[in-house]
C-alpha cells in the first residue's frame, strides 16, 4: 500500500464533502433532507441503526457494537431501545444524563470510544451530515437563527422542531457582520472530530483545586478585553469549554461521580433546560449527549450522598455487566490477543475456551431451580442445548438475578496471566494447562480478591481443569477415528434400526445374508450404558428415542447424530471406549515400536492440518492425554 497516496485519496475525499452556502441555500437543502436538522441524541439512535439490526432468539443485535462488544446483546438492546431510541423521539429521557454502570473492564469505556468514532465516521456520510453557523466555536445549529415568534410557522412548513436560543456571540455576529439579515449568514457543513474538538469533548476531572469550570464552560480572553473594553462582550470571550466544543454531539465525563460537586451544577440546567451559564452572558443553548462511565461502589456512594439528589433525578443507569457466555469470552480474549504484541503466538486450540470457563463460573450466582448447577447454567447461557431444558429455563434462569455478572473476574486478569505464561515459556506456544496454571499462581497477587473467593475461584480453576480433561481426551480419540464423524454416525443408524425393529418387535435382515434376525441386544445395551441407563429403564429410553424421530418426521426434520443430546453422548462414550485401550497404549508407551510410531505421526499431523495444533502443542496434547488415561 502506498500510504502517501492513500492520505491523498482521503484529503481529496473530504475535500469533496465540504460544502458552504447561505442561510437560504441551507433552508433548500433540510427542504428536501429533514433529516439533517436532527438534535444529537436523533443523530446517534440513527447512526447505530443504520448499521443494521439483526433478530435472534427474539433478541435485537445491532451490528454497530458487533465487531467490538461481546456477549453484551441484552444490555445493549436496553442501551438502544431504553434511552436513546426514546430520546430520539425527544422524550424526556434525552434531558438525563446516560450513566454506565458496570464492573472494571467490562465493556463500558469502549461503548463510550465506539460512539465517538461512530459519529466521526457518520457525520461525513449523506445520512449523518451536519451544518452549522460559518465560524461558530460551538458548531451551532443554523436553525437558531430563525426568531421565536416564526418558528411555529417553520415546523408546520417543514415539519422541524426548533429549540434553543441563538448564542451571545452569534447574536452579535448577526448584527454587526450581516446587518439582521438572516438569509445572509453564512453555513457550512462540519464534521466530528474528537482531536479537532469538533462536537466531541471529553472531560476527566483533576485536583479540585487546581482545576477551573472553564475547563467545562470556556473562559474570559484578558488579552482581548482593552479591544473590546467589556468582560461581557463576547468576542472577548473563549467558547472553548467541554461543553462548548461537544455541541450538536456528545461528551464524555470521565469520572463524573468524582467530581467536585460545583463541577456537576451546570449539568443541572443543560440536562433539563438544554442550556448552560457561561461568563457574563444569558444562558447557552447546548444539543448534546452527556454520557458518564462508573462502577457500581461509586454510585452506590453516590446516591447515599443527599447533596446529589437534585442530580439522582437526572441520570439514566444503564447496567454493563460482565459477559455470561464462554464462547463469546473467548472472542474477547481472541481481540485482546490480537490487539497485543502476543499475536504472534500460538495458543493451542481450547486454551482460550478453559479460560473463559473459569471467567464465567466467578461471574455467576448460584440458582435455586433445583438441579441446576453452575455448568448447566453456563452451558444454557452459552446457547448449548442440555437434556431436559429449553429457552424457557434460561429466560427464568435470568429473571432470577436481572443485573448478573456485576462481580467477577475481568477479561484483562486472564491476558495478564496468559502474557504471563507466554513469557515464562521458552517456546512461543501455550496450551490449556499452561493458562490455568498461570491463572491459578495470579489469584494470590490480585489485590482485590477476598480469601474466600480465593478458595471459590481455586474450585473453579479445578472444575475449569475437568472441563478440559474430558475435552483433550475426545480431541485426542476424534484425532484416532479416521473419520470421526462417519463412524458415529455408521454406529447411531446400527442403534436406530435395532430399537426400532426392538420396539415394533420386528426382525432385521442381515445386509449380506438377507437372513433374519432378532435386534442385537448386546449393541444396544452396550451403548446405554455409557450413559447409566439401567436394564429396567431401557424399554422407556428406546421408546422416547422413537417418538423423537416420528415427532422429527411430522414436522419434516430429519433425526440425526446431534438430534438428541443424551444419545448423542452415549455414541461418543461408546466410540471412545473401545478406543481407549488403543490410545492409552499408543500415547503413553515410552519406546513406542514402529506401528505405534507411525500412529501418533498420522495423529500429530490431523491435530495440526484438522484441529488447530502446532507440532509443540500436539505432542504435549498427546502425553497429557496419555498420563489420563492411565491414571
Amino acid at each position: 500500500m502506498d500510504i502517501l497516496n492513500k492520505v491523498k485519496q482521503y484529503r481529496e475525499e473530504e475535500q469533496q464533502l465540504k460544502w458552504e452556502g447561505t442561510f437560504g441555500e441551507y433552508l433548500d437543502i433540510i427542504k428536501q433532507r429533514p433529516e439533517v436538522a436532527q438534535t444529537a441524541h436523533s443523530r446517534i439512535y440513527n447512526m447505530i441503526k443504520s448499521a443494521g439490526i439483526t433478530e435472534r432468539d427474539g433478541k435485537r443485535m445491532y451490528e454497530f457494537f458487533g465487531e467490538e462488544i461481546f456477549g453484551l446483546e441484552e444490555a445493549i438492546e436496553r442501551l438502544v431501545e431504553e434511552y436513546f431510541h426514546p430520546a430520539a423521539k425527544r422524550l424526556d429521557v434525552r434531558k438525563r444524563i446516560l450513566l454506565l454502570m458496570g464492573p472494571v473492564s467490562g465493556g463500558k469505556s469502549t461503548i463510550v470510544t465506539m460512539l465517538k468514532r461512530g459519529l466521526e465516521k457518520y457525520s461525513r456520510t449523506d445520512e449523518g451530515a451536519v451544518y452549522a453557523i460559518k465560524g461558530c466555536p460551538m458548531q451551532e445549529d443554523p436553525l437558531h437563527l430563525i426568531p421565536p415568534h416564526l418558528r411555529q410557522e417553520f415546523f408546520e412548513e417543514y415539519g422541524i422542531r426548533i429549540e434553543g436560543s441563538l448564542s451571545p456571540l452569534n447574536t452579535m455576529r448577526l448584527e454587526k457582520e450581516y446587518n439582521g439579515k438572516i438569509e445572509n449568514v453564512r453555513v457550512e457543513r462540519i464534521f466530528f472530530s474528537e482531536d479537532k474538538r469538533v462536537g466531541i469533548g471529553t472531560f476527566s476531572p483533576s485536583d479540585p483545586k487546581s482545576q477551573d469550570i472553564a475547563d467545562l464552560t470556556g473562559s474570559i480572553d484578558f488579552s482581548t478585553i482593552a479591544e473590546y473594553g467589556s468582560e461581557s462582550d463576547p468576542r472577548a470571550y473563549r467558547f472553548d469549554g467541554e461543553l462548548n466544543k461537544a455541541n450538536r454531539g456528545m461528551m464524555e465525563f470521565q469520572e463524573m461521580l468524582k467530581c467536585d460537586e460545583k463541577f456537576l451544577w451546570h449539568l443541572l440546567s443543560l440536562t433539563q433546560e438544554g442550556n448552560f451559564k457561561a461568563g457574563r452572558f444569558a444562558l447557552i443553548s447546548a444539543d448534546e449527549l452527556i454520557v458518564a462511565h462508573t462502577n457500581e461502589a461509586e454510585y452506590r456512594s453516590f446516591i447515599a450522598n443527599q447533596k446529589n439528589e437534585a442530580l439522582h433525578s437526572r441520570i439514566i443507569v444503564m447496567p454493563i455487566p460482565y459477559n455470561l457466555k464462554v464462547s463469546e469470552e473467548e472472542r474477547i480474549y481472541q481481540k485482546m490477543i490480537h490487539e497485543s504484541d502476543m499475536a504472534h503466538v500460538h495458543i493451542a486450540p481450547h486454551a482460550l475456551r478453559v479460560a473463559a470457563i473459569f471467567s464465567i463460573l466467578t461471574r455467576l450466582e448460584d440458582s435455586k431451580k433445583p438441579g441446576v448447577d453452575l455448568i448447566k447454567k453456563m452451558r444454557l447461557y452459552d446457547g448449548e442445548s442440555v437434556e431436559g431444558y429449553n429457552q424457557a429455563d434460561v429466560d427464568e434462569l435470568k429473571d432470577e438475578f436481572p443485573v448478573e455478572g456485576m462481580n467477577g473476574i475481568d477479561p484483562r486478569y486472564v491476558i495478564n496471566r496468559i502474557s504471563s505464561a507466554i513469557i515464562r515459556k521458552e517456546v512461543p506456544a501455550i496450551n490449556a494447562l499452561d493458562v490455568l496454571r498461570s491463572l491459578k499462581e495470579g489469584l494470590s497477587q490480585h489485590p482485590s480478591i477476598s480469601d474466600d473467593d480465593k478458595e471459590t475461584y481455586m474450585n473453579y480453576i479445578s472444575v475449569a481443569r475437568k472441563e478440559y480433561d474430558e475435552i483433550a481426551k475426545k480431541e485426542v480419540q476424534k484425532a484416532f477415528v479416521y473419520s470421526y464423524e462417519e463412524s458415529a454416525k455408521t454406529l447411531m443408524d446400527n442403534y436406530l434400526d435395532n430399537v426400532e425393529a426392538y420396539c415394533n418387535k420386528n426382525k432385521l435382515k442381515d445386509p449380506l445374508t438377507g437372513e433374519e434376525m432378532n435386534p442385537d441386544e448386546k449393541l444396544m445395551r452396550s451403548i446405554e450404558e455409557q450413559i447409566g441407563i439401567s436394564e429396567n429403564a431401557k424399554k422407556t429410553f428406546r421408546e422416547e428415542i422413537l417418538i423423537r424421530i416420528s415427532a422429527f418426521a411430522r414436522k419434516g426434520k430429519r433425526f440425526d447424530y446431534n438430534s438428541h443430546e443424551r444419545l448423542r453422548e452415549a455414541i461418543q462414550k461408546k466410540l471412545f471406549a473401545d478406543l481407549k485401550d488403543v490410545v492409552k497404549i499408543t500415547t503413553s508407551s515410552k519406546t513406542p515400536d514402529e506401528s505405534q510410531l507411525k500412529k501418533i505421526n498420522e495423529v500429530i499431523a490431523r491435530l495440526i492440518d484438522e484441529y488447530g495444533y502446532n507440532s509443540v502443542s500436539a505432542n504435549e496434547l498427546l502425553r497429557y492425554v496419555g498420563s489420563l488415561l492411565n491414571r
